[in-house]
C-alpha cells in the first residue's frame, strides 16, 4: 500500500491496460478505507468502489486532451 500511484497518461504511460486502471482504483479504495483486504462484511462496498473508480478513471484517460491530442 505504500508504492504510488503511477501517472496512467501519455506521455508518461503509453500502454495503459485495464489492469493498471483496476490496479490504481484498488490502491486508491486501500489507502482510503484503511483496509488492505476488508472484512467479509464490508467486501461488496469495497470491491463496489473499487469498480466504479475504475470506471471513472477510464473515462477521465479517455476525455484527456494532452498537447492538442487525445490521450485516450
Amino acid at each position: 500500500m505504500c508504492r504510488s500511484i503511477k501517472t496512467l497518461r501519455p506521455p508518461f504511460s503509453e500502454d495503459v491496460t485495464d489492469e493498471d486502471v483496476r490496479a490504481a482504483a484498488l490502491q486508491y479504495v486501500r489507502k482510503i478505507s484503511g483496509f488492505r483486504a476488508p472484512a467479509a462484511h464490508n467486501a461488496e462496498a469495497f470491491d463496489r468502489a473499487v469498480e466504479e473508480i475504475a470506471r471513472s478513471t477510464a473515462a477521465l484517460l479517455d476525455s484527456l486532451e494532452v498537447r492538442g491530442r487525445r490521450a485516450g
